[in-house]
């Protein structure tokens, strides 16, 4: 009231003027009040709309913090949204990646988990849960009667259909994390091999400095672009060979680093020139390992991709252009990605690793039913997984948790 003069009518905009301390006119906007609970956080809330300009919208804020407000925390509003049960976590934290999405798909996805789609389909399978607990409990509870509820198939058909469904939802939810945060690609190989070349046709401009020199990068390149929604970050590094200069070797070492944390090495490949055993052996072996062999315009061979079991090998000409498509359609294949996919909903690491908890339990109580039919072990784990999907809504999670996820909110 000191402010604008009245409290403005509920959920309607008012035309105010903003007063300082002596009624003198600070700005003039919009003013909305949003009384509890119908707002976004389920409090009373009121928003102040004011001219654009830093100078002017400071003395506004200045004057709001001599009433006794205070600025908010990273993430505050949506937090008090969560806690007062306006949002659970997964649409909260969907709040964050809608304002962060990079892709137009992202963006839809972000949305649809903010609207609850991906929250309806844990719930469901945390009511799905319950009621399996519910039944073997009660089955080890009543173990006079004439029926056995542990060996009639009904709990085991349950347990086998709700790994199904589980692994339905894990299966969009990859898409979902794919679309949030990409997939890493590590460019690496001998100098000269054309990762520079390989990371500027990707990118589509001139990222890296190309010469015929060898080791020209000397450090490590970043660049993020997007493979029909996809969003991608390609690393271009250091030639990878024994070196006495000092600034190449540091970048030879940051070139390892990068190549320990990568989704997937593209190890670029000199096709007119013998594969080394020794740069393979240098590589990590939990990574997947795309062979890319350039320069095949130099060969008069075609583009081709050539699977033998776990290996993958692309023979293309970065001069060219040709086989380019042939290494983007794969890049899209080897972690699923689906562009087809509409029903895709936002979804983080956590969810992921949530969900493959919760999986391992059920999975486990699938073994413990059929194996040893002990009804109080497939009770516990069939518990453990529905406190693992509640992780994921914040039904069930820790304060340190909620902290870290608004806390980054800002950041």
């Amino acid at each position: 009231e000191a402010l604008i003069g009245k409290i403005p009518p509920p959920r309607l905009a008012h035309y105010s003027t903003f007063l300082d301390s002596n009624g003198s006119i600070l700005d003039s906007g919009l003013s909305l009040y949003f009384s509890a609970p119908a707002s976004y956080t389920g409090e009373d809330i009121l928003e102040l709309q004011g001219h654009g300009g830093s100078v002017v919208l400071d003395m506004l804020l200045k004057r709001v913090l001599l009433f006794g407000a205070r600025l908010a925390r990273p993430g505050e509003f949506t937090e008090r949204a969560f806690l007062n049960n306006k949002l659970d976590l997964a649409q909260a934290e969907a709040v964050a990646d809608l304002i962060e999405s990079s892709t137009e798909k992202s963006a839809r996805s972000a949305l649809k988990s903010m609207q609850g789609v991906f929250s309806t389909q844990i719930n469901e399978l945390v009511e799905e849960l319950t009621e399996l607990r519910t039944y073997v409990e009660a089955a080890i509870d009543f173990v006079d009667e004439d029926i056995d509820f542990l060996t009639d198939g009904v709990v085991e058909n349950r347990i086998i259909r709700l790994l199904a469904n589980i692994q339905k939802i894990q299966k969009t939810a990859q898409q979902g994390r794919l679309l949030r945060d990409g997939m890493t690609v590590v460019l690496a190989g001998k100098p000269n091999a054309g990762k520079s070349s390989l990371l500027n046709a990707l990118t589509g401009h001139e990222a890296a400095i190309v010469t015929d020199i060898a080791g020209t990068t000397r450090d490590v390149l970043r660049e993020r672009i997007q493979l029909d929604g996809m969003p991608l970050h390609i690393i271009d590094t250091a030639g990878l060979r024994e070196s006495d200069n000092a600034i190449e070797k540091e970048g030879i070492r940051r070139a390892h680093e990068e190549i320990r944390k990568a989704d997937l090495i593209l190890l670029l490949i000199d096709a007119n020139e013998q594969e080394s055993p020794d740069l393979l052996a240098s590589l990590p072996d939990n990574i997947k390992i795309i062979r890319v062999y350039n320069k095949i315009d130099l060969l008069g061979q075609l583009p081709k991709i050539d699977q033998q079991g776990q290996d993958t090998s692309i023979y293309l000409s970065i001069k060219t252009g040709a086989g380019l498509d042939l290494l983007k359609d794969y890049l899209k294949q080897s972690v699923g990605f689906n562009e087809a996919a509409d029903d895709v909903f936002i979804a983080r690491r956590r969810h992921i690793e949530a969900m493959n908890k919760g999986y391992e339990f059920v999975d486990n109580a699938l073994k413990q039913l059929q194996i040893s039919q002990a009804g109080e072990l497939v009770a516990e784990d069939l518990r453990q997984a529905q406190n693992c999907l509640s992780e994921i809504t914040g039904q069930y999670t820790s304060d340190d948790l909620v902290g870290r996820i608004f806390s980054s909110f800002c950041s």
